[in-house]
């Protein structure tokens, strides 16, 4: 094993509650070992703009519980370019980093692959509310973000419950339905609609009205923003119903707060895991979670898509 390995975190894209605790536990992990730490500031941006701070083990104390990400992040347009990748990798190999981990999503971990192309060692830990990142069962964030919207549309119901109307509840998913068909389990929502399934009006409409007349004078739709306009689409209920509709759209609440329990232990494992990863010079894989075990997975497979049980959508509209 090379002693003194050189490593680089960054956090780019979408913040999700965990990365701080992963932060932490890559940093204090890897000391321990006697690797040197640098945090990469505000994501892929600050690589470009070659914004590094050296991480001791105090730049990493009292953020286990914190949200967000203490290294900031950015959307960059420019790392999606050719041009951005050959920066990142010049840049990475003048500051003689031997190892670039990168915690996010899946736009985040497939710009690693791009720059792991380019002969930079690349280890992924994946961190994500919206767990669409394929080859893994659960991402970093995403527990916690189900329950803050779960505890968010429990008290919306409440509100539906008591005026007799019907709630169409927009959450993230611009892409994927995997945080709404959770969302919509957990909270009993009697219909959920999702980007991978072409919304059927018709088949919403009969059963808002079959139920209407079973006496049920109160419902909760959970729609995912990349669906469509939740807005025209409760417009739609409310004029093929006759029934009061309104909106609610939760927004960044989702992606902030105190991470859980569950989701500050995932981001220790993966931690631990990518750590060790590189003490045995295991290269260009990202950290996953499959069937309660934590093992490695090519950074390749990130070019598969991670589809959605379209069953499980049946059986929770089947049931509420």
């Amino acid at each position: 094993m090379k002693m003194l390995k050189s490593i680089a975190i960054v956090t780019p894209g979408g913040d999700a509650p965990g990365m701080n605790a992963c932060v932490r536990a890559v940093t204090k992990y890897g000391l321990s070992f006697g690797l040197k730490i640098y945090g990469i500031q505000r994501g892929y941006a600050g690589l470009l703009e070659n914004d590094f701070v050296e991480m001791k083990s105090n730049s990493v104390s009292g953020i286990i519980h914190h949200g967000g990400t203490i290294l900031k992040s950015n959307r960059c347009k420019e790392i999606r370019t050719e041009e951005g990748i050959k920066k990142a990798v010049q840049i990475l190999k003048q500051r003689k980093i031997d190892y670039l981990i990168v915690i996010g999503g899946d736009g985040s971990l497939s710009a690693g692959l791009r720059i792991a192309k380019k002969g930079i060692s690349v280890i992924g830990i994946p961190a994500s509310i919206d767990n669409d990142v394929y080859g893994t069962d659960e991402t970093i964030g995403f527990d916690t973000a189900l329950d803050t919207a779960v505890e968010a549309v429990d008290k919306i119901r409440d509100t539906a419950t008591s005026f007799e109307r019907i709630f169409v509840i927009e959450v993230m998913g611009r892409e994927h339905g995997f945080l709404a068909l959770d969302i919509a389990a957990a909270s009993g929502a009697e219909v959920v609609v999702i980007p991978e399934v072409k919304i059927d009006f018709d088949r919403v409409v009969k059963k808002i009205l079959f139920s209407n007349k079973k006496g049920k004078s109160s419902m909760i739709i959970i729609f995912a923003e990349g669906a469509g306009d939740s807005k025209l689409f409760a417009k739609k209920i409310e004029s093929a119903t006759g029934l009061e509709v309104r909106v609610s759209t939760l927004g960044y609440i989702q992606r902030g707060g105190e991470p859980t329990g569950r989701s500050r232990i995932l981001a220790l494992k993966m931690a631990v895991f990518a750590i060790n990863l590189i003490l045995k010079n295991k290269k260009n894989v990202f950290v996953a979670i499959k069937n309660n075990k934590i093992m490695s997975q090519p950074l390749w497979c990130l070019k598969n898509r991670k589809e959605i049980d379209l069953k499980y959508k049946k059986i929770i509209e089947s049931i509420n």
